[in-house]
């Protein structure tokens, strides 16, 4: 059984696990130990970062190394399409979420504590989401579904990150446009029991979590 160095909020944790359930995989999720980004976790996992797999003695970590891994050694169902353009597609779509839509949503984090909320750069972050979602809208005119994988490597951190947009509009007034597109595209992807039944476990958790604020 695969093991998995996580903890229940992270995003990239819960995009891991969508391709986990993808892909019918069995696995158990451990604690960092010392909590994330501690020395004792460090001394395991060396970049400190979630989720870390193990795999017969393998350790892996970053979602999108784990993820380019375990499709290849359980190739089924695919999760890149088999022409080399669309597989290339699938990845610049993986990479835009991580280093693009979600850092600019992860800027806010911080913003979370009332007492200590900047407004201005809350407005300046909603303005900087709406637009990278407007590229992303711009890229989903590329259909990179087939019928042997239609949900990609390049889908499964959309639907966590997309949920975490629609949460923390209320609490922080964070107003963000979400273009037609984009939100077909979520409508779409919650489609999938892999991710509806990852979004149903883990949807509580972050209400519950945000509740703190």
């Amino acid at each position: 059984m695969l093991t998995v160095y996580a903890i229940p909020i992270s995003l990239y944790c819960a995009k891991l696990r969508i391709l986990l359930r993808h892909k019918d995989l069995k696995w158990r999720e451990i604690d960092p130990p010392g909590g994330y980004g501690s020395g004792k976790y460090k001394k395991i996992v060396p970049s400190g970062n979630l989720p870390a797999l193990i795999d017969d003695g393998l350790q892996i970590a970053d979602s999108e190394a784990i993820a380019e891994y375990l499709n290849e050694v359980h190739p089924e169902p695919p999760m890149l399409p088999d022409d080399p353009g669309k597989r290339a597609k699938v990845r610049e779509r993986s990479r835009f979420h991580d280093t693009r839509l979600e850092p600019a949503l992860r800027a806010v984090f911080p913003q979370l504590r009332e007492k200590t909320r900047d407004r201005t750069l809350i407005d300046a972050q909603a303005e900087a989401i709406t637009a990278r979602l407007g590229q992303l809208a711009v890229m989903l005119a590329d259909n990179l579904v087939t019928e042997d994988a239609p949900l990609t490597l390049g889908d499964c951190g959309y639907p966590v990150t997309l949920t975490w947009i629609e949460a923390l509009g209320p609490i922080l007034g964070m107003e963000v446009a979400v273009p037609g597109a984009v939100a077909d595209y979520l409508a779409a992807l919650r489609a999938h029991k892999a991710v509806a039944d990852e979004l149903d476990d883990y949807a509580p958790k972050l209400k519950r979590w945000l509740g703190q604020f």
